[in-house]
């Protein structure tokens, strides 16, 4: 594929939004990976080009979260474990289960989620466990299980729903739930980007430049939740969540 001045005007700039929304709320997705469609490249080559771009933005976003303390290390992790094998189970039953149909199920879920988070201006204040202390660990194992199995049938909204379940389940502080999400997904990445790039799927002319745009936007977004707190993370979340409705909506009727 030949890159022109003008591919890289409408990608980088794109990836750089991505980078900053996904920092923040998760979701960066729905903006990076149809960038990479709008300037041409095919759907196995934009995955793996964007995939590295999110790696990297992720990393940085992560370092930062994990700089200021705001990673819970032992919830996280049980979570990470979780989610490897659920991503894997998730890619198995894309030829058993069909996507159409577990799209329908998160498309009737998100509006509930959405008012929720609405509703309730201190959703995202909650630090009460609405689980008994001995099961915290096995809990956060279930969540990285059912949401890696969510990454790997569907994909949109993964670090989203991490930052919701951590929040809402755990009595985790916003600011922290948005650190896990962070740590999980680098997790996840840096699977996908190994295979992607074994399989040649990674245009690095393109990849590269934009992953820098994606470095900066993830810097400034963390930078920013950790300053403004829950109320940005709120704002934000709502963002992505509406844009997955209308994504996955769009993706029903096609």
């Amino acid at each position: 594929m030949q890159l022109t001045l003008e591919t890289y005007l409408i990608v980088c700039p794109l990836i750089f939004l991505a980078g900053f929304i996904d920092s923040i709320a998760g979701g960066g997705g729905l903006i990076s990976l149809p960038a990479y469609y709008l300037v041409g490249l095919p759907p196995a080559l934009a995955a793996g080009t964007n995939k590295m771009g999110a790696f990297a933005g992720t990393a940085v976003a992560t370092g930062k979260y994990a700089q200021k303390k705001l990673i819970p290390w032992r919830l996280a992790l049980a979570a990470l474990a979780g989610s490897l094998p659920g991503s894997y189970l998730g890619a198995q039953l894309v030829s058993i289960l069909p996507e159409q149909t577990v799209r329908l199920i998160v498309l009737c879920a998100l509006p509930i989620v959405t008012i929720f988070v609405l509703r309730k201006k201190d959703s995202l204040n909650n630090t009460q466990s609405r689980i008994d202390e001995k099961l915290t660990l096995p809990v956060c194992f279930g969540i990285g299980l059912l949401i890696g199995t969510y990454d790997g049938l569907v994909g949109p909204g993964t670090g989203t729903f991490i930052q919701i379940l951590f929040v809402t389940v755990l009595g985790t502080e916003a600011l922290k739930a948005s650190g896990a999400a962070r740590l999980i997904n680098l997790g996840s990445n840096v699977g996908a980007l190994i295979n992607f790039m074994l399989q040649g799927h990674v245009l690095y002319a393109l990849g590269l430049p934009a992953a820098l745009f994606g470095i900066a936007g993830n810097w400034l977004g963390s930078s920013l939740a950790i300053k403004k707190g829950s109320r940005l993370i709120r704002g934000v979340l709502i963002v992505v969540l509406v844009l997955l409705m209308a994504k996955m909506a769009y993706d029903l009727l096609l």
